[in-house]
């Protein structure tokens, strides 16, 4: 059986495709790099709104604990001003 012998022009061609193949590749990488980074970008907003929601929740829970504590303290009050009065009587 004959064997063919190997041409250099198909090995050329063969290494032109591949340097092709790895430049697409580069660019494909690149691309997805700068994809990435755009998104980071934006979950770097959404962290900062996601900030500011947490700072107005605080705020809520202050007023919320500053209410209880007033509530809280006028009930004791008028309890005891209702025992001193029956006190009184």
């Amino acid at each position: 059986m004959a064997v063919m012998e190997r041409e250099p022009w198909t090995d050329v061609r063969i290494d032109e495709r591949f340097e092709r193949i790895d430049s697409d590749i580069r660019d494909l990488r690149k691309e997805t790099k700068e994809g990435f980074q755009r998104v980071d970008k934006r979950f770097d907003q959404i962290d900062k709104r996601f900030e500011r929601v947490d700072d107005k929740f605080d705020a809520v829970q202050r007023n919320m604990t500053t209410w209880f504590i007033a509530l809280t303290s006028s009930i004791v009050v008028l309890a005891a001003a209702v025992i001193g009065a029956g006190s009184i009587a």
